[in-house]
Formats: C-alpha cells, structure tokens, sequence
C-alpha cells in the first residue's frame, strides 16, 4: 500500500516536471517570438500552462526576486522536485520508513 503511494507521488512529480518544461520552452519560443500569442491555441495551452504553475511559482517569487531580469522560480521548483523525488525513491526503497 505504501509503495503504490509512493509510486503515485512519484508520477503526479514526473507530471509536474514536464509541466514546468513545457512552460519554460513555451516562455523561451514567445520571448524569442518564434511561437505568437496570437494565436488562439497557442494563447489556450499558454493560459492552460500558466494556471496551473502560477500557484506553484507565486510564494517562491515573493522569496527570490529576479536576477537580472531572469526569473529563478521554475529553477528553484525543478531542485524541489528532483529532492522530493529522490526522498520517495529512497523511501520505497526502504531507507526511510
């Protein structure tokens, strides 16, 4: 039972990752205007993409302020989660339970 938890938590994280990914390259092709808000799909997934890591990336952007214009939040999430992810596949292995 605590190994299927923990596989799920493991996975939700996976999902979470290529969210953020996909925003970040999405962010990239717009500033770089290789890919136009424009366009009504593209301004959908953009929308849909922001709606769902804003509320992961707000209370880190009221810690870490941008470094020269760049912004470290999305950094800051993938360390987080490449902890969280290490922490659950040492504790299915049973290293910390």
């Amino acid at each position: 039972m605590t190994f299927a938890i923990l596989q799920t938590l493991s996975f939700i994280l996976g999902i979470v990752w290529w969210i953020f990914l996909i925003m970040i390259i999405m962010s990239w092709l717009i500033s770089f205007n290789v890919i136009n808000t424009r366009n009504q799909f593209v301004a959908t997934v953009w929308r849909v993409l922001n709606q769902i890591t804003e509320p992961i990336l707000k209370p880190i952007r009221r810690i870490v302020p941008n470094v020269g214009g760049l912004d470290l939040s999305p950094l800051i999430v993938f360390v987080i989660i490449f902890f969280l992810q290490n922490l659950i596949a040492s504790a299915a292995a049973g290293r910390f339970l």
